[in-house]
């Protein structure tokens, strides 16, 4: 009740309509914010040509042009706390889908992700929600697929991210774990265990590059998209939704975390203590000793794509969908 009530002191409306505005067959894209401006001009044309109209970010006190930036965007709104990251981050997160996204798919997002799906081109996110809406599926999981240059990372520093995008065009998953979906061996079985899987092998997937060349124990699979109907708990957890009637494929994320001065934002994270994993200790410790690092090896693959990651096991594919789009997506 506590943390509930400081949440509520410290919500502000800073701009775009005040409750839901999105039309019932819209998706919403909720996505946490705090010096974001790096990111957007790539983030709203991506996201706008899959189909999202609706915008609404959950600010935590940025300071570099991100509101100026979201205000020139029609249909955004901006809600802001200054509250602690690390102890709110599922708060915004769910309060944002709530007030914007009941009844409506909800498409999370972080500022440096960007996501992918079988038929995204041709079908859009229009087609994909009338697929999972005729299978009763109420979640899609995607697996976060982490994208590197073939040189140091130091080399990216200096690029804007629409450039970034263009020269991170590797990726290595001959590091991936995966774990079944109802394994307590997940860490996060407390979750999972209310969700209701599709026939099949869905996995938890862990690990990757990062894993490989920094050590870390990162989970790759999200819940990106989600529709907020009544038995559903939208963002219970940075990763999951709980609740939900998982689809029988999976979509992609691909995520540029090293784009940018990935370096100077491991420390800020250190320094205000936002992470309790320690993964941004790890890629900070490596990283200074090693200003040369690079995530390239001969295990690298240049612009995989949904098709390939299907074929090599990454991504779940389902036939029934295949055919849907085949048919034209109707």
């Amino acid at each position: 009740m506590a943390h509930a009530a400081r949440f509520r002191v410290s919500l502000r409306h800073l701009h775009g309509p005040a409750r839901r505005f999105a039309a019932a067959d819209q998706v919403v894209l909720i996505a946490l914010v705090r010096n974001g401006a790096f990111y957007l001009d790539v983030f709203f044309e991506h996201y706008r040509r899959l189909g999202v109209s609706s915008f609404v970010f959950f600010d935590n006190g940025s300071t570099d042009g991100t509101l100026n930036r979201i205000r020139q965007e029609a249909d955004t709104a901006v809600l802001r706390s200054a509250r602690p990251w690390l102890d709110y981050e599922n708060t915004f997160r769910a309060y944002a889908a709530n007030r914007y996204g009941r009844d409506r798919w909800c498409l999370f997002a972080d500022m440096d992700e960007l996501f992918d799906f079988e038929g995204s081109s041709t079908a859009g996110l229009a087609g994909l929600t009338r697929y999972m809406a005729s299978q009763n599926y109420t979640a899609l999981q995607a697996q976060m697929l982490e994208m590197f240059p073939k040189g140091p990372l130091a080399a990216a520093r200096s690029l804007n991210y629409a450039e970034a995008v263009d020269v991170f065009r590797y990726a290595d998953i001959s590091a991936v774990r995966a774990a079944d979906y109802g394994s307590k061996d997940t860490g996060l079985s407390y979750y999972l265990r209310q969700n209701r899987l599709p026939p099949g092998d869905a996995k938890m997937l862990y690990g990757g590059v990062r894993g490989k060349v920094f050590g870390e124990n990162c989970c790759l699979s999200k819940h990106p998209l989600v529709f907020n109907g009544p038995e559903v708990q939208a963002a219970v957890h940075p990763h999951l939704s709980a609740g939900v009637r998982l689809a029988d494929m999976d979509g992609l994320i691909r995520h540029y975390k090293f784009a940018g001065d990935s370096l100077a934002r491991d420390l800020q994270t250190q320094a205000e203590a936002v992470s309790e994993h320690g993964e941004d200790r790890l890629r900070a410790g490596l990283l200074q000793v090693q200003p040369d690092l690079s995530l390239w090896s001969d295990a690298a693959l240049e612009n995989p794509g949904i098709e390939s990651l299907q074929q090599r096991g990454f991504l779940r594919r389902a036939a029934d969908y295949s055919a849907f789009l085949a048919g034209g997506g109707a």
